[in-house]
């Protein structure tokens, strides 16, 4: 191949293709009409001498040739951009777009200090947040989205991890609960009807995963997939929810809850901030996760 008549942008167009497998789709991400795609598709073809993208009855599919182009296609791309990161950030300037990704409860506790501290610095900056899911479908497509994680113990391929803030998890009752305190005993938490959450690529609650650990059961009557909508469940019911006490003590005046100490230690909790190898050295992200690590000190010694 004579790569002096290469075009960069037909690259840019591949990995469009191959990430979307779908020529509108590709069309939607470039910000071009579905004929300008078309004739990139068929231009890469003619290039690389595969068809690339097949019809299989009403959809279109990747080629073998096409699959094995997806990761080092990706990996390029990402390096060549880096050529063109500044090696300066100024933030009251910038008009940079991170993407985040985490859980609601860390979207409650950490993003509106955070976002005071952006607005403040770097008015015309502008964050994505998305919902947590597990490492398990945190995918190389969707990775190479992602600025930053916030979550707890789990590793994240091609990510570099920090401690943010730790924390434990409490019982949370409506005020004027008929048990309340009384959930401090075992027989009284084993009796109580309990609501779960289960958040984006996990099969159960991670409470219960360690209370069964412990030959313990509870009485599930119910399933969420977020913590502050098993908060607002518990606000309005008799449900009890086991949850982080940050959150819940965030939460607790504004939806009248009551905090129970657990009649079982569940330890420490430590929340982590991961970020990607490929901008370990990229001032805006530097920046960011400076902001984030402030953040997450203030949370500890009680300043937001």
């Amino acid at each position: 191949m004579n790569l002096n008549s290469l075009d960069l942008n037909l690259l840019v167009a591949l990995d469009a293709l191959l990430r979307d497998g779908s020529v509108s789709r590709a069309a939607l991400r470039l910000n071009l009409s579905q004929p300008a795609t078309s004739h990139a598709l068929q231009r890469l073809r003619d290039l690389i001498g595969d068809p690339l993208l097949v019809r299989n009855g009403a959809r279109m599919e990747l080629t073998p040739r096409a699959q094995a182009l997806r990761s080092p296609l990706a990996q390029a791309l990402d390096q060549v951009r880096t050529l063109f990161v500044s090696d300066d950030f100024d933030a009251a300037r910038s008009e940079r777009h991170f993407r985040l990704m985490m859980p609601d409860l860390a979207v409650e506790l950490l993003m509106p200090p955070l976002m005071e501290k952006v607005t403040r610095l770097a008015p015309h900056v502008t964050i994505d947040v998305v919902p947590w899911r597990s490492s398990t479908i945190f995918t190389p497509d969707f990775a190479r989205t992602i600025d930053l994680v916030i979550s707890i113990g789990n590793s994240f391929k091609g990510f570099h991890r920090q401690r943010l803030y730790t924390d434990i998890d409490a019982l949370a009752v409506r005020r004027g609960h008929p048990v309340g305190a009384k959930l401090r005993k075992r027989e009284a938490f084993l009796a109580a009807r309990h609501v779960a959450v289960i958040i984006r690529g996990h099969n159960e609650d991670l409470i219960d995963t360690w209370l069964r650990a412990k030959g313990i059961e509870r009485r599930i009557a119910l399933v969420v997939p977020g913590y502050i909508e098993a908060l607002h469940v518990t606000a309005r019911t008799d449900l009890v929810a086991f949850v982080p006490r940050r959150l819940i003590s965030a939460l607790a005046k504004q939806l009248s809850l009551v905090i129970v100490t657990p009649p079982l230690d569940p330890g420490i909790d430590e929340q982590h901030m991961f970020y990607p190898t490929r901008a370990q050295m990229d001032p805006g992200s530097i920046w960011l996760r400076k902001l984030m690590l402030e953040t997450g000190r203030e949370l500890e010694t009680g300043k937001v």
